[in-house]
């Protein structure tokens, strides 16, 4: 189907642009999100009419946008969560924890801003996309930990994952471990040991002979 660009869309173009997308793209998001019209002769009329207004409106959108988005820019959003020894969590971080998270700190964002590129499923400090304008796009931080301390050690830039692993490798390789000395032979057997079994032998020959 043919359209009219009524905003900037990412990968297709931008106001005023007729392009070409699949019917159903078209259908079900484009045109009753009033973000396009139809591309017949008609809307193109229609559009020429209101092209300045159009273009006007969409500037003073996206200056409110820039703005709003200078206070939420590099926002941090702290999620306490449990995880397994691996890190990784019993569950997933949502769009709708992010949104509750940027609330709490006073920047109310719709599910449909935010962007997640990536589930997220494991410890660890991650950019999130907030789509404030068509036009205005913004990065916050989330920081999911187990602890508070935790999420501060990763703001810091300790990387709790890799420490949480080497601590288990450090464990994993405790133990007893019996000290080897280097001029032996394999196979051949401590002097000191000798010595002791000789002495061993004496006592049990001298009780025999008593």
């Amino acid at each position: 189907m043919d359209i009219i660009l009524l905003e900037r869309i990412e990968k297709l173009g931008t106001i005023g642009d007729v392009v070409t997308v699949k019917d159903g793209y078209a259908r079900n998001f484009l045109l009753p999100n009033k973000k396009a019209l139809r591309a017949n002769a008609a809307n193109k009329k229609v559009f020429e009419a209101n092209r300045e207004r159009l273009e006007k409106e969409n500037e003073e959108r996206r200056g409110e946008a820039e703005k709003s988005g200078e206070n939420i820019a590099g926002t941090e959003v702290v999620l306490i969560r449990a995880s397994s020894n691996s890190g990784q969590l019993y569950g997933s971080v949502t769009v709708r924890d992010i949104v509750d998270g940027l609330a709490e700190k006073g920047h109310e964002v719709s599910k449909k801003q935010v962007i997640l590129e990536h589930p997220i499923k494991t410890l660890g400090l991650f950019d999130v996309r907030v789509r404030l304008h068509a036009e205005v796009d913004v990065m916050v931080k989330a920081n999911v930990a187990r602890s508070e301390d935790e999420a501060e050690l990763q703001r810091q830039g300790v990387d709790v994952m890799k420490s949480m692993f080497e601590e288990e490798q450090a464990e994993g390789s405790g133990g007893f471990t019996e000290a080897v000395d280097p001029t032996l032979e394999p196979g051949e057997i401590p002097a000191d040991m000798l010595d002791g079994g000789d002495e061993a032998d004496e006592a049990t020959e001298e009780n025999s002979q008593a």
